[in-house]
């Protein structure tokens, strides 16, 4: 995982990428920055700009999918926060991906629109081939090039948006908005498979809703804001599915809206009911059902009858369409009688929300109660005089021909031409079969010949030219079959003779051939099948006639009947009315509880989700104080051991490049100074052993022609010591002075004000001394009283407590004197008596029990306040030892410390004097000796073997110093077995103390000598580096 970067910083990064042209690299960085896992504590100030460049990037470069992923991760973050930003960037996502396929449709267009450069150029023989083969014109060919890339993205865009907005109340808005844009989408490009895949996915939405409702911010259907919400996208989905004319996506349609209408508390709008009915009717009427198409006429016609607001032209448009919609209903289906399709009838009785499913007959009725037929035009209304009432089977076609010309010019009703056409016919053989037994066939056809005429209209305004249906012979025969078959009339056709004959068998079942007519005329078979009813009917007015009833009661009878009955009948519709009411009442206060108990639930919901925003909020804020003492100690550690390390590099102890010191903590900077120590060690010993080897004769006579000068500089330098220590004291002393001068000066000002100060300091201590000795007299009087009350109070309470002691004791001492005297019947008497005084006497006892709990509560407050002075000298002591060991612990840790600081001081200075000591070629000598002479230098041929190394502590002296201090140190060294003992340092030099020299350690690794040799094959070593004094002086040049 790439580590956090601050997303300023990422954006910054991005930003620089896209203007070199790597855009993957741009949108890879911001892609890496959402697996992070302080990437849920980033703000969202800074959040927002970044997601905002992310889906500018997902859509330049098609990115679906990694856009859905982001969004994602951006919504769980967001959704508790801030809608609002959730809101913004989902929006600019589908703005953008819009605004690439209006691009693309306008680059396709251009390419299209590209003039050709020969105008009479023919066809190339690739185009023709290209054309025969795919079938596609140039246009379709580029729009499949350039505009459906980015059709495909854009629907992808907008289920990505659909699927990150799902199931949550809070984002419910923008998820409705998506949705109505998704729809726009549709209708614009006439997609009707996204549209379809549109619609499902909103409904699998939908369905899910319970699934998530214990979920947080989930969705509530029972808000009525949401639930209005749901049925505008429903209604929208409706409309959309209407103009794309699929039929079967808008049916499914309306049973969403009929669902969710079924879950509202209160009644929808008029105006969307109005919209529903409406776009109901154009379903059925595709559909070709003509029933439920009237129904849903008649529900839309009662729907804007009892909203208003239409003129009087969009009245009668309306009566005519819901009189010839019911008008056009066949004959058949005027009863209702096809049982097989019930499911299906229930269903979309269901939807147009009737009680019943509804008839020819009643759809007609209640187009009259409703006032259509008069409000409709004179065409209309003719029409329904013919073919309901009027009995003219001979020119019924003649005269309603021209009524349907008229209809086909008007476009609102040339579809019921149609059915119309077969509900005439139906009407015609209806008719003839009550008039004729038998008719020819030609002569039916001359009767509907008026009905194929062409009609003599131009083309009406959209276009379409309507011409009517032809009826001949054969299309007549197979209606007529078919109504044979349907049950509508019993007819036999004769082909030899030509001839119609309608059957008419009287022992016959009942048919429905008399639905066929409203006239009322009855036919034969009918009279023939109703015998018995009528003989029924007959013999009963015959015995009505022979035993007539009795006679009726008096008038006063009568009165008093009604009265009774009238009495009974206000009674009940009392109780009815008082039932009604309370019904009423009971109704509102369940309703009023209702929504107490939604308003409560809504209260703890909105609580709950508080307690669950500020439980969020507090683990956040938890989650980001554990990140900053993580930060703080982490930076705390890198400073100390970026300290540590310069601390080192500064004291020459350890090389570490600067870069790299936040690699590494203390502990490892510790064993790098350790291991570079123990290097350096190393190092500087073999360096010894080689410098060692280096003497020769040559190193030692220019020490011999050194001390000479060496002298002087000694000299020279004890003169310049010797005049800066007198200047050093003069400007002391004169100092001294000044300060001296200056105190007096002082002391002279202020001791005018000293008798002042004086006065006040004890002008101020006198007073603070009698507030006090005013306060202490005070306080003492209080005590004093205080005790003095408490005394009493005590000295009471004991003189109390002793007289009821020797009041018991006296009686208990006269008790045992009379048990003594006499028998057991006396002490059991006396003993009553003892009991009866006891209980005579409650004071006294009352007054030792107030003494015993009084004693046993001082007891144990006694030993509570022993228990709790015990545990408060035991803490004491326990913190005082932990003080003890704290500050033994500390001393030790002290001393430990001081002793390695001391240890490593001593290594540090014997580390430093070795090479002074034993470097013989490269340090300098000291003089500590008055006498000068000359002497051999020590032999600088190596010890064999056998004999031990020479020690490094001695170093080079004088000859004088040697003299002076009575050895020789030729002698002493083959005494010693070449080893050059420390020289004494008791007797002091007559030049003074030398001023030390440069140490080597000083000036770094010696550079390698050049080893040499003579002519002789001896070994030579010229030294490559000069010696350096401190002091002003130099040596000659060698």
């Amino acid at each position: 995982m790439a580590p956090f970067t601050k997303p300023e910083t990422v954006l910054k990064q991005a930003e620089g990428l896209v203007q070199v042209g790597q855009s993957n690299a741009a949108l890879q960085s911001l892609t890496e920055m959402f697996s992070s896992k302080r990437f849920r504590s980033t703000p969202l100030t800074s959040l927002e700009p970044i997601m905002l460049r992310f889906v500018e990037l997902c859509v330049d470069m098609r990115r679906g999918r990694t856009a859905k992923e982001g969004l994602m991760q951006y919504k769980n973050i967001a959704q508790n926060s801030s809608v609002t930003s959730i809101e913004v960037v989902i929006k600019k996502f589908i703005a953008l991906s819009d605004a690439k396929v209006q691009e693309a449709q306008e680059q396709a267009e251009r390419v299209i629109a590209v003039d050709v450069d020969d105008l009479e150029a023919s066809e190339t023989p690739e185009d023709v081939l290209l054309g025969a083969v795919s079938g596609d014109q140039n246009k379709d060919r580029t729009d499949r090039a350039l505009v459906t890339p980015w059709l495909k993205f854009s629907w992808e865009s907008y289920r990505t948006a659909l699927e990150t907005l799902k199931n949550n109340a809070r984002l419910e808005a923008v998820y409705q908005q998506i949705a109505l844009q998704a729809f726009k989408f549709c209708l614009k490009h006439s997609r009707k498979v996204e549209f379809r895949r549109l619609c499902e996915t909103l409904r699998l939405h939908l369905a899910n809703v319970a699934k998530y409702s214990h979920q947080t911010h989930s969705i509530n259907l029972s808000d009525p804001d949401t639930l209005q919400r749901h049925l505008d996208t429903r209604f929208a989905q409706l409309n959309a599915s209407v103009e794309l004319e699929l039929w079967q996506e808008a049916f499914r349609s309306v049973e969403d809206v009929h669902n969710l209408l079924t879950l509202a508390k209160k009644a929808p709008r008029p105006a969307m009911m109005a919209n529903y009915y409406e776009k109901l009717t154009r379903i059925f009427l595709t559909s070709g059902n003509a029933l439920y198409h009237a129904a849903a006429w008649s529900r839309y016609y009662s729907v804007v009858r009892a909203v208003g607001g239409k003129s009087e032209e969009e009245l009668a448009q309306l009566g005519g369409l819901v009189l010839i919609s019911a008008l056009a209903i066949p004959v058949s289906l005027a009863d209702g009688e096809e049982e097989e399709v019930k499911g299906k009838s229930a269903r979309l009785t269901a939807l147009l929300g009737l009680s019943k499913p509804p008839t020819r007959t009643s759809l007609l009725r209640d187009a009259l109660l409703r006032n259509a037929l008069n409000v409709s035009s004179p065409e209309i209304r003719l029409l329904h005089q013919i073919l309901e009432v009027d009995l003219h089977p001979l020119t019924i076609c003649a005269t309603i021909a021209p009524i349907f010309r008229s209809l086909a010019a008007d476009s609102t009703y040339a579809p019921y031409l149609s059915p119309l056409n077969k509900v005439l016919l139906s009407r015609l053989l209806g008719q003839l079969s009550q008039v004729y037994s038998s008719v020819r066939l030609t002569y039916i056809t001359e009767l509907i010949a008026p009905l194929n005429e062409p009609y003599d209209i131009n083309p009406r305004a959209d276009g379409v030219s309507v011409e009517p249906e032809i009826w001949d012979s054969n299309k007549l025969e197979a209606y007529m079959m078919g109504c044979a078959r349907r049950g509508e009339l019993s007819i036999r056709i004769d082909h030899a003779e030509g001839s119609v004959t309608f059957a008419s068998d009287v022992f016959g079942g009942s048919s429905p051939v008399a639905s066929t007519s409203s006239t009322g005329a009855v036919p034969c078979g009918d009279l023939i099948r109703t015998r018995f009813s009528r003989l029924a009917t007959t013999l009963s007015n015959s015995l009505l006639q022979l035993y007539p009833p009795p006679a009726t009661p008096s008038a006063a009878e009568e009165y008093a009947t009604l009265f009774k009955a009238a009495e009974e009948e206000r009674k009940r519709l009392a109780i009815r009315r008082t039932l009604t009411t309370r019904r009423a009442e009971l109704l509102s206060e369940l309703s009023v509880r209702k929504e107490k108990e939604e308003q409560s639930r809504k209260a703890e919901q909105a609580r709950k989700d508080k307690e669950e925003e500020n439980r969020r909020a507090l683990e956040g804020d938890r989650r980001r104080a554990q990140e900053r003492l993580k930060r703080e100690l982490e930076a705390a550690r890198k400073e100390e051991a970026k300290t540590l390390a310069k601390t080192l590099i500064a004291k020459g102890g350890l090389k570490v490049d600067a870069e790299d010191i936040e690699k590494y903590d203390t502990t490892k900077l510790v064993a790098l100074q350790v291991e570079q120590l123990d290097k350096e060690k190393r190092d500087f010993s073999e360096r010894l052993r080689i410098l060692h080897k280096r003497i020769d004769h040559l190193e030692r006579a220019f020490r011999k022609e050194e001390r000479p000068l060496l002298e002087q500089d000694y000299e020279r330098q004890q003169q310049e010591d010797h005049v800066t220590h007198e200047m050093t004291v003069a400007m002391r002393r004169a100092a001294a002075q000044q300060k001296h001068r200056e105190d007096l000066e002082a002391k002279a000002r202020l001791s005018r004000i000293m008798a002042d100060y004086q006065a006040r300091c004890k002008e101020i201590t006198d007073r603070r001394q009698e507030d006090y000795e005013r306060r202490r007299a005070e306080a003492q009087k209080l005590i004093d009283a205080e005790k003095e009350v408490r005394r009493k109070k005590v000295f009471a309470e004991r003189a109390a407590q002793q007289k009821s002691r020797e009041i018991i004791e006296a009686r208990l001492r006269s008790y045992e004197e009379e048990l003594r005297q006499r028998d057991i019947g006396t002490v059991l008497f006396l003993l009553v008596l003892l009991l009866n005084y006891s209980q005579a006497d409650p004071i006294v006892a009352r007054k030792e029990e107030e003494e015993s709990s009084r004693a046993e509560a001082e007891a144990a407050a006694a030993k509570e306040e022993a228990a709790k002075r015990a545990a408060e000298e035991q803490a004491l002591e326990a913190r005082k030892l932990r003080e003890a060991e704290r500050r033994k612990t500390a001393e030790e840790a002290r001393l430990k410390l001081q002793k390695e600081e001391e240890a490593e001081r001593h290594r540090l200075e014997r580390q430093a004097a070795r090479p002074s000591n034993g470097d013989v070629a490269a340090s300098t000598w000291r003089r500590s000796g008055a006498n000068s002479g000359t002497s051999t230098p020590t032999s600088s041929i190596p010890p064999s073997s056998g004999r031990p190394t020479p020690t490094l502590g001695g170093a080079y002296r004088p000859p004088a110093l040697r003299a002076a201090s009575g050895a020789n140190p030729v002698a002493r060294t083959a005494a010693a077995g070449d080893v050059t003992p420390p020289l004494p340092a008791s007797k002091p030099s007559p030049f003074g103390q030398a001023r030390p020299r440069q140490d080597i350690s000083r000036q770094g690794t010696p550079p390698p000598r050049v080893v040499e040799k003579d002519a002789d094959g001896f070994q030579t070593a010229t030294p490559k580096f000069k010696v350096r004094r401190t002091g002003p002086g130099e040596a000659p040049p060698r």
